[in-house]
Formats: structure tokens, sequence, C-alpha cells
């Protein structure tokens, strides 16, 4: 009787890939030690001065200017005087010596913040920002209706915005300077025109180079000076900052210098972040080139993150700048481990059976009892054909056979 035949399954072992952590440095330049810049942009005699226009200064309602006021090289001066019109606490100079020599000190000053190298390039809106001491350009800059301005810094921390054209305050906007900073050392440059919105709070010189418009309500912590144009008020409080630092007094910046270790190992198809750190003052911000496809760099925070897409490694250099040289690059190796696989276990063939014949009964019949042939022999493991043809030419020879020996038998009788 044919022995059945069983299929072991096969099993499919699963390789993990141990990868050891990858980003490991290779090189980082050396970082200086503090460096010293100057300190508030120098504005001479122009610094006692809440307002200076140059071709005139208009007023409507009670506008209150807490420092000098003055116009030069025109002489219009309107709104100022005995109440319901505005007050000045400081000396009026009305086309004299002395706000001649403030509008001087004035065009030197802003030629000074234009000429300073940007920190930060291509602003636009301010609102939600939270800057820490550095230059910042943009075309034209705006902080948007009930926007938000932070300023974070120390007592010695110097602000200064270049705006290519314009400067938009908007209505009911707030700057808010913090950490012992104040409004002496935040100077605005301005191309063009300046306008600050109704109800606006806000800080720092505005230096500009044709008008300044400060709308119903706004309060300046600081001045509005105009180098070629009028400044037109509209019952506002402007009060020059005082106590400031004497010009160029030095405010120590660090240039960058990268803290962050070796990132973790990134597997492809999985979401991904590492955190790049450094010091340095202003804050640095960042950029990263050579990254893995689908990894990107935030250059504010320094967060690398995304979905990596290709296993393979990579060659990233890291820089962090903030204005002050040199910048600091580091160079990794990442290494993007593929997704993990599982294969299927395939599942067992079960054995073919051979039916039992039971006791009494013939190959050949059912077990029913019936003794009907079904006409078909139960399978024992290879095919009944070629057997079944043998012993049926057998049997015929043999009945062949038997038939001749009766033959010869009876003739022989006779």
């Amino acid at each position: 009787m044919a022995t059945s035949r069983f299929f072991r399954p096969a099993l499919i072992a699963l390789t993990g890939i141990g990868l050891a952590a990858s980003l490991v440095a290779v090189t980082t330049s050396a970082a200086s030690a503090a460096t010293v810049i100057d300190g508030p942009v120098d504005l001479g005699t122009a610094a006692t001065y809440g307002v200076l226009g140059a071709s005139a200064v208009t007023n409507t309602g009670p506008t209150v200017v807490n420092g000098d006021l003055g116009v030069s090289p025109g002489t219009s001066i309107t709104g100022f005087g005995a109440a319901p019109n505005g007050v000045v606490t400081g000396t009026v100079h009305q086309t004299d010596a002395a706000a001649a020599q403030a509008q001087q000190d004035t065009t030197t000053a802003y030629d000074v913040a234009a000429s300073l190298t940007p920190t930060r390039t291509g602003l636009t809106e301010l609102n939600g920002l939270s800057l820490t001491p550095g230059v910042y350009s943009g075309g034209a800059l705006q902080l948007a209706d009930t926007g938000a301005l932070t300023l974070a810094g120390s007592a010695d921390s110097v602000w200064v915005f270049q705006a290519a054209s314009t400067l938009t305050i908007g209505s009911g906007t707030r700057i808010t300077i913090t950490g012992g900073a104040s409004s002496c050392n935040v100077f605005w440059q301005v191309g063009s025109s300046a306008t600050i919105g109704t109800g606006a709070q806000f800080q720092g010189t505005v230096l500009a180079q044709q008008s300044v418009t400060a709308t119903t309500g706004a309060t300046v912590q600081g001045r509005l000076l105009a180098r070629t144009g009028a400044v037109t008020l509209d019952t506002n409080t402007i009060t020059a900052s005082s106590g400031c630092p004497a010009p160029g007094t030095p405010s120590d910046t660090v240039a960058p210098t990268i803290t962050s270790g070796a990132p973790t190992t990134a597997t492809a198809g999985t979401p991904y972040d590492y955190t790049v750190t450094a010091t340095g003052t202003p804050a640095p911000t960042f950029t990263a080139t050579g990254l893995p496809t689908g990894l990107s760099i935030d250059g504010s925070t320094g967060v690398i993150s995304g979905t990596p897409t290709t296993p393979g490694t990579s060659t990233v250099t890291i820089t962090a700048s903030n204005g002050t040289t040199p910048d600091d690059t580091q160079t990794v190796t990442i290494t993007v481990q593929p997704a993990a696989t599982t294969s299927p276990t395939p599942t067992p063939t079960a054995p073919a059976s051979t039916p039992t014949t039971p006791a009494g009964t013939p190959n050949g019949t059912t077990g029913g009892g019936s003794g009907t042939p079904t006409g078909e022999l139960a399978f024992t493991g290879s095919d009944p054909t070629l057997p079944l043809g043998i012993a049926g030419a057998l049997l015929a020879a043999g009945v062949a056979l038997t038939a001749v020996a009766r033959s010869r038998r009876r003739a022989a009788r006779v």
C-alpha cells in the first residue's frame, strides 16, 4: 500500500537590520570668541526729539509730545499751542540751527542703519514673531491689524529693521520689549514713508526717508524722524526714549556654535524629526544641504522633519549663522534604514487520505452493505490503470490456456 505524502511548511526568517547611530559628526568649524559690534545707532542731537519733520509738522487733537519738536528746512508747525491743540513738554525748534543740526544727525543715523549687514532677510509680515537682537530686512515691512511683535533681549540688545520701501503698523497692534531691553535700542530705517495705525502701541525710533504718519490714538515710545517729508499727528502720545546708553556703547555678540550631537537613525516611510541646537547671540538660524529625500529643516527652530522615502546614506552639511562671523558648520552622515517587512508563513497542505474498507467488504464496493460495485478502486497512491490492464491480460491468457488444456484431455479420451 502506497504511503501518504506530507508537505512540510517552510519557515521564512525575518532578518532585522541592525544599524548603528549613523549621524556622526565628521567636521565642525571652530567658533569665534565673543566679538563686539557698535551699540545703539548714534542719533546725535536728534536723540532729544520726539518729533522732527523736514517739510512740516501737522497735528490734529490733543497730542502730547514728551520731548523736543522741530522742523527743518521747512517752516510749518501746526496744531500745537493752547488746548484743545497739542502740547510739547520739551523745546520747539522751528527752522533754527538746532533743528538743522538734528536733521543732519538724522541723515547720518539713517545711513548707518541702512548700511548694517542683515541677520535675517526677506521679512514682510511681523505679526506673531518673537525676535532676538539683530538686523532684520525686507521690502515693505508690516505688522497686520491687531497683530503683535515681541522683541526679547537684554539691556544692551539692539534691533534694527530695514524696510526698503514702506513700514505699515496696523491698527490695534502692539510691540512688546522684554528681558530688560528698551525702545532706546530699536530702530526702524524706512526707505520711503511710515504709517502707524489707529490705537497702535509702537516702540522704537523711526528714521524715514520721506514722511511719517501717526493716526488717531497711536502711542509711540521712541521718536518719529522724517528726513525729507512731513510728520502728521492725530491725538497721539509720543515719548522720546530716555535713560538710553551713550552712543557707541558696545553690545556683545557671540558667533554660533552647533551643540547638538548625532541625530537618531531614520526609517523609510516613517515620520522623523530631530532638532539641531546651537549657541550664540543673537540666536542662530539654520540651513542644511544634502538632506535625504522627504526631509527638510526649519530655519528658525532647527528641526529636521518629514518622512524619508529612500533607504541609504546622505552626507548633510548643517550651517548655523547669526550675523556674527564665522558661521558654524557641521557635516554629518544621515542613514535611512529600509522599512521592516514581514513574509507570510505558507499554510500546510493536508495529506491525501485513503478510504478505509470495512471488514468483510470487498475492494471496489461501498461500505453500505449493498454489495453493489462502485466501479472505482480506492486510491492507493498510484495510478491503477496499468496494473489493471496487466491483470486483465493475464486473466484472459489464463482462461485461454485452461480451454486448450481441456480440449486436449477430451481428445485423449477418445
